[in-house]
């Protein structure tokens, strides 16, 4: 391979203020930075840091409020409703703190969703939402609705809706924020896996400091403004980013 893959994201210089209370509050600050793809990216800091405005700002789900953000060297900013709605249908998965899955479909159903949406046809359909569900370990809890499942598997079945598209980036706000130590281990883990074996970027904003070894690089995200902390992607021995054995424990939910 010759050089580095060219960056699927790129933000120059982004910034994001808000009117709150009659007050200025500056919630990204001048942050410039590039996802390449097969890099797993985390981004840390705690509540209130910039993390979700961030990435809102990644997916053209928000506008910055001066400043640059680019998909595949594209501006986001000029992008119509029509061409940022393919954008997030086909190139980027995001996934929810909430999990936002409907509570009414069964865990399958939620999984097939993006590509009933789509228009897929009704077979391949049916193979990539099976092909996903095996890959985060819960076919056998396919026909279960959101409220029978705990929340690593809740979890787990919105990482496998943002996959069954084939994006090339997956988005994920605070994905183990609401699990224990064993599943967000196994979240981690499972998008380390994504990112190996299927090529696809992730960015994942996370709290949990125990979860950094997985990420090729990491960034502190504090009021606002972002500094790299680690960098990992020059390293060759990646036996250090094994999957945790086995697959996220189910907790009572």
């Amino acid at each position: 391979m010759q050089g580095e893959p060219a960056p699927l994201i790129v933000t120059r210089h982004v910034n994001r203020t808000f009117r709150l209370a009659g007050e200025t509050v500056h919630a990204v600050r001048d942050i410039s930075l590039e996802i390449r793809q097969g890099e797993f990216v985390a981004i840390v800091g705690r509540s209130g840091s910039g993390k979700t405005t961030f990435l809102n700002l990644m997916a053209g789900l928000d506008r910055p409020t001066s400043g640059q953000a680019f998909f595949e060297g594209r501006d986001l900013s000029d992008m119509g409703e029509a061409e940022m709605t393919r954008l997030r249908r086909w190139r980027l998965g995001f996934v929810f703190q909430s999990f936002a899955l409907l509570p009414l479909l069964s865990a399958y159903e939620n999984v097939e969703l993006p590509l009933r949406i789509a228009g897929v046809g009704a077979r391949e359909r049916a193979e990539r939402a099976t092909e996903v569900l095996d890959m985060v370990g819960l076919r056998k809890r396919a026909k279960h609705r959101p409220f029978e499942l705990s929340g690593g598997e809740q979890q787990r079945i919105a990482i496998a809706r943002a996959v069954v598209m084939r994006p090339a980036v997956i988005l994920a706000d605070e994905p183990t924020g609401e699990l224990d130590s064993a599943n967000a281990a196994a979240i981690f883990g499972l998008f380390r896996e994504m990112v190996d074996e299927e090529g696809m970027s992730v960015v994942a904003t996370t709290h949990d400091q125990t979860l950094l070894d997985l990420a090729d690089s990491v960034y502190d995200l504090n009021d606002g403004a972002i500094e790299l902390r680690q960098d990992r992607r020059s390293e060759v021995d990646h036996n250090r980013f094994k999957r945790p054995a086995g697959r996220p424990t189910s907790e009572t939910p």
